[in-house]
């Protein structure tokens, strides 16, 4: 069944289109320090090798202002610069030829400043991500809620969108990024109804590994799920490269992102019967080192209860025996493996997979 999507205005992003029905694209961004050139273009080859699409450099600095066109003549990826505060760094960044810059409202200044900005990338066919944070409200906005609410980052957009339109610029793409995931998903769908700007998603300060994976797939999960997002970017405490794994997971979760192998495995109770943690993680790390292209569902299945019913449901699957597992293809039982040879035989599955045709 084809998801329904909100209808966005298409904006594109060097060679990725935002919008338009376009497939939704992964967002990350560098920890390396931009003025360090070299670190920089490593991580951002890490970034790629990972499956992101676009790829955001902080601009905190002069010297990381200097650093763009080494940057961005250094890779084939789209490179989005992050301005606060100092508008002068997105001139620079435009000059460098950036991919998109990304302001912050509540931060870029004077608004005869984001004039400046506007025309400048108008001039210059570079897009711009109106990137609204609950964390750094204007503070007439701020004194007028009293707290970052979903009204207070909805009127910010609307003033910044505004902005733009009475300097006649269009492409821009917008976020209304909150840390709690309640006044996030509030926030975003109040904006979907007043705008067909595409929308960047996603739950600003998440936190660590565990809860912000947990934060971030329940806010830009429940977006989604309603047709709302046209790219995203999970913000978590740790390596970007997993900012990027985890994306493409709560896509995939969705049936929304690139075609892979999706793994199951039923939930662990008495029943079950052998080692089925070990074989889960196993099977897990070689999809994930793989990069197996071809789209299908994988279930590891621990017991004959659960097992062969979602076992059949899938593509291919296992379901555990004592001892050894009965593999299926498409709801037929093809095999019966020893459980020492599980994993090997459900990647070499995977490896030769050939759908049945239907009859």
């Amino acid at each position: 069944m084809q998801r329904p999507r909100r209808d966005s205005r298409p904006v594109q992003v060097g060679p990725v289109q935002i919008g338009g029905k376009a497939p939704i694209s992964v967002q990350t961004m560098t920890v390396s320090k931009t003025y360090k050139v070299k670190e920089t273009l490593a991580e951002i080859a890490q970034l790629e090798e990972a499956g992101a699409d676009i790829i955001r450099v902080a601009v905190p600095r002069p010297e990381d202002a200097e650093a763009l066109p080494d940057i961005v003549q250094g890779t084939s990826m789209p490179i989005v610069a992050d301005i606060h505060f100092n508008h002068t760094y997105a001139l620079k960044a435009i000059e460098a030829g950036v991919a998109k810059v990304r302001i912050n409202p509540g931060n870029i200044g004077k608004e005869e400043w984001e004039r400046e900005v506007l025309l400048a990338a108008k001039e210059a066919g570079t897009p711009i991500r109106i990137g609204v944070n609950g964390g750094s409200l204007e503070r007439d906005i701020l004194d007028k809620y009293g707290y970052p609410q979903p009204e207070a980052l909805l009127e910010s957009a609307l003033r910044h969108i505004e902005i733009c339109a009475r300097h006649g610029f269009e492409d821009i793409v917008i976020s209304v990024k909150h840390s709690d995931v309640f006044y996030m998903i509030q926030s975003y769908r109040l904006l979907a109804k007043h705008t067909n700007f595409p929308l960047h998603l996603g739950v600003t300060e998440s936190g660590s590994f565990k809860v912000g994976t947990i934060k971030s797939s329940i806010g830009i999960g429940a977006l989604l799920a309603d047709g709302i997002g046209d790219t995203i970017r999970v913000s978590l405490a740790t390596q970007s490269v997993k900012e990027v794994e985890t994306a493409h997971a709560i896509l995939k979760s969705l049936r929304l992102g690139r075609p892979g192998v999706n793994v199951i495995a039923c939930p662990t109770c008495g029943r079950l019967n052998g080692d089925l943690f070990s074989i889960v993680e196993e099977v897990e790390t070689a999809v994930s080192a793989r990069k197996f292209e071809k789209d299908l569902t994988v279930a590891l299945m621990g017991c004959a209860v659960n097992g062969p019913g979602e076992a059949q449901g899938a593509d291919l699957g296992i379901s555990l025996g004592r001892g050894r597992a009965h593999l299926f293809k498409q709801g037929k039982v093809v095999g019966t493996v020893p459980e020492s040879q599980i994993v090997q035989t459900v990647l070499e599955a995977i490896e030769d997979w050939d759908p049945e045709p239907e009859s």
